[in-house]
């Protein structure tokens, strides 16, 4: 059990740092006006999870699902930054934009989600 959640730590870690580096990235290339950076974790988590879950149930490595998925997606995928991101654009009287960012953000994850699955399916079948 200790060393599980040690490897969940390590891949939150990992995670985390793979996030910053996306939040500070974005910006950079697209400009301040738009979440793109949470939006586009959330979107590439969802594929990646998609994606794992596929590998590892028909390789038999479920085994490392607490340090890829718990871990390195958990501390990468940003659901609570979403939800403070959307409500900024809200109260900022952006309300048609922040219905877009909702939107746009769970219909392409869950886009993605299926996309990686059918990906996996695909590439390791």
């Amino acid at each position: 059990m200790i060393q599980t959640l040690l490897f969940v730590a390590l891949g939150g870690a990992i995670g985390s740092v793979a996030r910053y580096l996306v939040n500070i990235t974005l910006p950079r290339l697209f400009g301040h006006g738009f979440p793109y950076a949470t939006m586009t974790v959330n979107v590439v988590g969802s594929f990646l999870m998609g994606g794992l879950v596929v590998v590892l149930a028909m390789k038999g490595g479920t085994r490392f699902a607490p340090f890829l998925m718990t871990g390195i997606l958990g501390g990468f995928t940003t659901f609570s930054a979403f939800s403070l991101d959307a409500a900024k654009l809200w109260q900022a009287g952006e309300v048609t934009t922040a219905a877009g960012y909702v939107i746009g953000t769970v219909v392409l994850g869950l886009a993605a989600l299926f996309a990686g699955m059918a990906f996996a399916r695909g590439f390791f079948a």
